[in-house]
């Protein structure tokens, strides 16, 4: 079993950076593929962000080049972080764990954290 941890939102002004970290504990971190999703009142949940066990990365399109997902094996650590951020990209982050491959379907994944709410002004 897989327990996750997100913290680091909050309110932020249009071009600011924030970093989420997503915590992990349970089963073993190095095997396991991450993803970061965000879901706003009245849309569906996005991928937003996902890093394979072996460290490949894949992002939603449109946000390619201002966030960026990483992982500490040592620490047990997933991390978002957003640059040049945007009224639009306010929403609630969740982090998610899947075995071994990247995927940014959110049906794939198996353990979810209980998120951390962004929002930009």
């Amino acid at each position: 079993h897989v327990q996750l941890v997100e913290s680091g939102g909050g309110s932020v002004q249009a071009g600011d950076s924030l970093t989420l970290p997503c915590a992990v504990s349970g089963d073993t971190f190095s095997t396991l593929a991450f993803g970061w999703f965000r879901q706003s009142p009245g849309n569906e949940r996005d991928g937003v962000a996902s890093i394979g066990s072996d460290g490949m990365t894949r992002y939603l399109d449109s946000l390619r080049g201002r966030f960026t997902i990483s992982r500490d094996n040592a620490k047990r650590t997933v991390y978002l972080e957003m640059n040049g951020l945007k009224p639009e990209d306010t929403a609630m982050y969740y982090c998610a764990a899947r075995p071994e491959f990247w995927s940014l379907r959110d049906i794939l994944y198996n353990y979810w954290g209980q998120g951390t709410q962004v929002t930009v002004s």
